[in-house]
């Protein structure tokens, strides 16, 4: 994954001028003590902030120990001013935390006031209209406060990498799929760069890699991948090699002043017949590395997938919420052996993007809606190259960053899980089941204009993305409500329960 952000955490304490500066410092020395116990390594700016001149000293300090991302620790009260103009200095995500009391006995000179405090730092944060992030519960223990560090460190890796992110596009959008549509002012509102290119620009650079001397590399690179029972078109990596070193070499040269890339680039159906294949298993390869490679120019899909990529650090996919499990697998495969009911199930599939590591027996194969299309159903050759299996059972999270067509931001989150359950179908594809997804479905994707693309990351971590989108300033979010929370748009005199 060498396209993420990797997080240095740093810590600053500060205290009230009327209380006992040692109260602050001593309880950051606590929680530091506690962070490292975890497995993250953090550092403690000696200096204690107390006036101005301390918070724009600390940050200095920090910031010459390379920190990209900051916890400012309310270790009592705390000076409203300087502790809250840290977040205007510091260039990074920011969180503030406040250090609960520590015991009966001491609840004079060792009494801190920081729930008060912690009151004080939020309203003046939003007087000076700064974007620092405090989580549900700030103010704690040594021990609860590191917990919430640990936490912060995948929110922090995904903020630091949109505001550092540019999206690559290959184009147009293919002919009646609205559905990728891309308004992006609002990327350029969160910060993010977009450069956008036709297939044309692709297909001279990709020319220009033939016979690279690096070829070989790559290609065995891919036979070690694939293995024997994979491998099913030896012949065809060769301009597979040529197509994955075409986009890498491109994200290094069109950087620019970013420090990250990801791409969203067309795929048919003009590609196959210009590049002689489909790049689904190439896509697949950069999105095991941190690079997503949206497909059909999904631009908030590739943005979806990085933010994804940054918060597990692991990779992750884009699928089409795809078509409805028949009743009769339901019946075999799910009913007696999962508590899920038959509207809780659904496929999840695209031609062949899905990383080689997140699937059962994947191989190269080709892909057989556009060998419909493009070849008459005959013996497959420009429309091979896609990666397929049965995606791997275990945890995930559905979700989606979007723009809406007057570019106001609005984002979903589902956890669920891949079911261990044969799909016996073809591309990259999985049993997906969430709890409540019919009416997630209606009252969500539905009523709400969602694309049928979503991004999958493979674990649980709704509540990173939920606090990720909520910094971000997206205020639609929505969600797979349980059985009694009825949805705004949702029928009460229909509603199953």
């Amino acid at each position: 994954m060498n396209n993420i952000p990797n997080v240095k955490l740093g810590v600053i304490a500060v205290s009230r001028d009327c209380f006992i500066v040692s109260l602050s410092r001593d309880r950051r020395i606590n929680f530091a003590s506690e962070v490292r116990k975890k497995g993250v390594d953090i550092f403690e700016a000696e200096c204690v902030v107390e006036n101005e001149k301390d918070a724009l000293k600390a940050v200095e300090e920090v910031k010459k120990q390379g920190c990209n991302a900051l916890i400012v620790f309310l270790g009592n009260f705390g000076p409203e001013t300087p502790e809250t103009i840290i977040a205007k200095y510091f260039d990074g995500p920011v969180m503030y935390v406040a250090a609960a009391e520590e015991s009966k006995n001491n609840m004079i000179n060792g009494r801190g006031d920081a729930y008060c405090g912690m009151l004080n730092c939020s309203y003046n944060l939003g007087l000076r209209k700064l974007n620092a992030f405090i989580p549900e519960s700030p103010v704690g223990s040594a021990i609860e406060l590191a917990n919430l560090a640990v936490e912060f460190v995948p929110l922090a890796r995904a903020i630091i990498g949109v505001k550092n992110l540019k999206i690559i596009t290959f184009g147009p959008r293919p002919q009646d799929f609205f559905a990728c549509n891309a308004p992006i002012k609002a990327l350029y509102e969160l910060g993010v760069e977009v450069e956008e290119n036709s297939e044309l620009d692709l297909l001279v650079s990709f020319k220009e890699h033939e016979n690279d001397p690096r070829i070989n590399d790559v290609l065995s690179d891919m036979a070690k991948e694939l293995g024997i029972k994979g491998n099913k078109y030896p012949d065809l990596l060769p301009k597979l090699s040529q197509y994955e070193l075409t986009l890498l070499d491109w994200a290094e040269s069109h950087k620019g002043a970013r420090e990250y890339v990801c791409f969203a680039n067309k795929c048919w159906p003009a590609f196959p017949s210009q590049f002689g294949f489909e790049p689904c298993y190439v896509n697949s390869r950069l999105a095991s590395r941190g690079i997503p490679v949206a497909c059909e120019v999904d631009i908030y899909g590739a943005l979806s997938e990085y933010v994804g990529a940054c918060i597990t650090n692991s990779p992750v996919t884009l699928l089409d919420i795809n078509n409805t499990v028949p009743e009769d697998m339901y019946e075999e495969d799910i009913k007696t052996k999962f508590n899920y009911k038959l509207s809780d199930t659904f496929m999840g599939f695209h031609c062949g993007n899905t990383p080689f590591c997140m699937l059962c027996d994947g191989g190269i194969n080709y892909q057989i809606i556009q060998n419909r299309l493009l070849e008459n159903g005959g013996e497959p050759d420009i429309t091979r190259g896609t990666l397929e299996g049965d995606i791997k059972a275990g945890d995930i999270t559905f979700y989606r960053l979007q723009s809406t067509a007057d570019s106001k931001l609005k984002a979903y989150i589902a956890e669920g899980e891949v079911l261990p359950v044969k799909t016996r179908s073809f591309g990259g594809i999985g049993v997906f089941a969430i709890n409540e997804m019919g009416r997630f479905y209606r009252h969500v994707l539905i009523e709400k204009r969602f694309p049928h693309h979503g991004a999958v990351a493979f674990k649980h971590c709704g509540a990173t993305l939920f606090s990720l989108f909520r910094f971000l300033g997206v205020e639609d979010i929505s969600f797979n409500r349980p059985q009694g929370m009825l949805y705004e748009s949702e029928n009460p005199f229909t509603f199953r329960g």
